[in-house]
């Protein structure tokens, strides 16, 4: 796991190794604590899945599994993102603040991200 004073970058990168998407992550001391979140596209016209994915991503780090709450901010308007925090959390409550969404929420335990997927009726990543 990683340091809890030290946030974490995370990123999504296009076809052309060019970041689209990206997160600031920070945990509060202990595993059950809460993770902190600030998510948000490079552009607003980004392509759809962009947001998706890095929702996805910072969902899998282990320091968001092994935490009991997520508190996102990502900007206002942001549909994808805010959808897809829906369907990786529990107990979801949004509210507007300015023009950020702010997000809190249960992380689910006991599935993992590629039970999930498949949930979802994605298939897992066998590769």
């Amino acid at each position: 796991m990683a340091n809890p004073d030290t946030p974490r970058h995370v990123e999504i990168k296009d076809e052309n190794d060019q970041t689209v998407a990206e997160a600031e992550v920070t945990t509060a001391r202990g595993p059950e604590g809460t993770v902190r979140t600030s998510m948000h596209a490079k552009d607003a016209y980004v392509r759809s899945g962009y947001r998706a994915s890095l929702v996805d991503a910072v969902m899998d780090l282990p320091e968001v599994q092994a935490s009991d709450r997520v508190e996102a901010a990502i900007p206002y308007g942001d549909g994808e993102s805010l959808e897809r925090l829906r369907e990786r959390t529990e107990d979801s409550e949004a509210r507007a603040a300015g023009a950020t969404t702010l997000l809190d929420a249960d992380v689910p335990s006991g599935r993992g991200p590629a039970e999930e997927r498949q949930a979802d009726g994605q298939e897992p990543d066998d590769e």
